[in-house]
């Protein structure tokens, strides 16, 4: 399934990523409470029976969410943890990627300009810098020169999970 990069507002996402984070910490308290007071009631006690309880807390909030993400407030959220999964798909495929690159090649250089432009995304709806490592600040720079150089806009649109299979891992 394709990747695409979407739009979505910072202040938008920060706020929904606060407000649902707080709502998963605070079900995750009152199903593990409920679920240790159910145990102990029922079998007497101990400190196993306390571990299991906040398990099955954690196993209903996680049901719970996995019922909820489709939900429409969820779209950024969703999106979020979408490109999180794909950038740190296409990490562990980055020596891969710059060989390629190294070596001309259109695909790598399409992945490794999804990989930069995901991170500056993801850096942007979180708040935060990109970081200042000049080994990464030069490749951004390379990759943008090379693009030119070959007459490609200096972004892309999104990324197929599917060019990686050309590249192996690590």
């Amino acid at each position: 399934m394709s990747f695409r990069f979407e739009q979505h507002d910072p202040e938008t996402y920060r706020r929904k990523a606060k407000m649902i984070s707080l709502a998963m910490a605070g079900q995750l308290i009152v199903f593990g409470l409920v679920f240790v007071q159910l145990l102990q009631a029922a079998f007497d006690g101990g400190f196993l029976l306390n571990v299991v309880g906040v398990l099955l807390g954690l196993v209903a909030t996680s049901l719970t969410f996995a019922v909820l993400r489709e939900r429409p407030w969820m779209t950024e959220m969703r999106y979020v943890w979408q490109l999180k999964h794909h950038l740190s798909r296409v990490s562990g495929y980055l020596p891969a990627l710059r060989r390629g690159v190294e070596e001309g090649n259109g695909t790598a250089l399409s992945i490794l300009t999804f990989y930069h432009q995901g991170m500056a995304q993801l850096a942007e709806l979180n708040g935060r810098t990109l970081d200042d490592d000049a080994e990464l600040i030069a490749e951004r720079q390379k990759i943008r020169l090379l693009r030119q150089e070959r007459g490609l806009p200096e972004t892309v649109d999104g990324f197929d999970p599917q060019d990686l299979a050309a590249f192996k891992r690590g």
